[in-house]
């Protein structure tokens, strides 16, 4: 989809957008869910802002928009903010019609950790796979990614910059994980956000 149209689509869909978006941080703020000492929603309105900027690379009609942003919003509220499947298509059932309510749940419940002990059992094979089988969930799942790098490298504390060591030394097997040969543009990475990613791997 052309940059503009987009941009326009955005404009365009801004007063439901801005709804989902209200009623994210309001569900984040319900479960006492913060990100570092910031309000949880700060992390949504990134990953979103991800969403905002190279979603035309991903989508193929205006349908799309609404269930990608929405995606965004609420991709963690079946792992952290306690929403059953069947809450988050009621959810978004009340911002768009029920063909793109499924499209955003499935993005939503591809990004929801298995259930393990460990970082590396909770993101394993089965999670990967079943994002790489949901249309636009490796492009949420980047979007989340690089919203964690830019903040981590933004902020100096001592856990911050470990968790970009970590997103460091899992890039390569992270990228992969996420990889689609498929021509149907829904499942791309776009090159420009692999960019950024790249940018803040390599930078000192």
């Amino acid at each position: 989809m052309r940059k503009e149209l987009f941009k326009q689509y955005l404009s365009d869909f801004s007063q439901t957008i801005d709804k989902i978006r209200s009623s994210a941080h309001e569900l984040h703020k319900s479960v006492n869910q913060f990100y570092a000492d910031k309000p949880y929603g700060l992390h949504l309105d990134m990953v979103a802002e991800n969403v905002s900027s190279f979603g035309y690379l991903v989508c193929n009609s205006e349908s799309d928009i609404i269930p990608l942003l929405f995606g965004a919003y609420y991709h963690d509220s079946i792992e952290d903010a306690r929403l059953t499947y069947h809450d988050v298509l009621d959810c978004a059932r009340l911002y768009m019609d029920d063909d793109q309510a499924l499209m955003a749940t499935e993005i939503v419940y591809a990004l929801t950790n298995d259930k393990g002990r460990t970082r590396k059992e909770r993101a394993g094979e089965k999670y990967y796979a079943g994002i790489r089988e949901t249309p636009f969930a490796p492009f949420v799942k980047l979007a989340d990614r690089l919203a964690n790098m830019s903040y981590s490298y933004s902020h100096s504390d001592s856990k911050n910059c470990n968790m970009l060591s970590v997103y460091r030394h899992e890039l390569d097997g992270f990228l992969s994980s996420l990889h689609v040969d498929s021509p149907d543009i829904r499942f791309s990475l776009p090159e420009p956000m692999l960019a950024e990613v790249f940018k803040l791997t390599n930078a000192d």
